[in-house]
């Protein structure tokens, strides 16, 4: 697996095709045309283009806050299970615990 674009990269390459992309004839063309300049593959450019349209409301789906929250969500909630689990472990400890009976000396 390659490394990540930085950041900046990836900014500037959107906004090229977005700028630019009417003197295509094809938005496939400007993607290949501005990924080859800027060292950046196809299909990543258009990812990138895609959720940034998805991202100034243009096109519908999820965007790119939606997603880190929904993410965020699905940790805390894997989280709050396993601390579910250790919680029910302990309450099933004790409880065999104070079943048992007690001798007094």
């Amino acid at each position: 697996m390659s490394k990540p674009y930085p950041k900046e990269v990836r900014e500037r390459a959107v906004r090229l095709v977005l700028e630019t992309r009417d003197e295509y004839k094809t938005e496939y063309q400007a993607l290949r045309a501005i990924g080859a300049k800027l060292d950046v593959g196809v299909e990543s450019l258009r990812q990138w283009v895609r959720q940034a349209e998805v991202d100034a409301g243009a096109k519908p789906g999820v965007t790119s806050e939606e997603s880190a929250q929904l993410k965020a969500l699905k940790r805390e909630n894997a989280e709050l299970k396993r601390a579910n689990d250790i919680l029910k472990a302990a309450a099933s400890f004790f409880a065999a615990e104070l079943d048992r009976p007690h001798t007094r000396s």
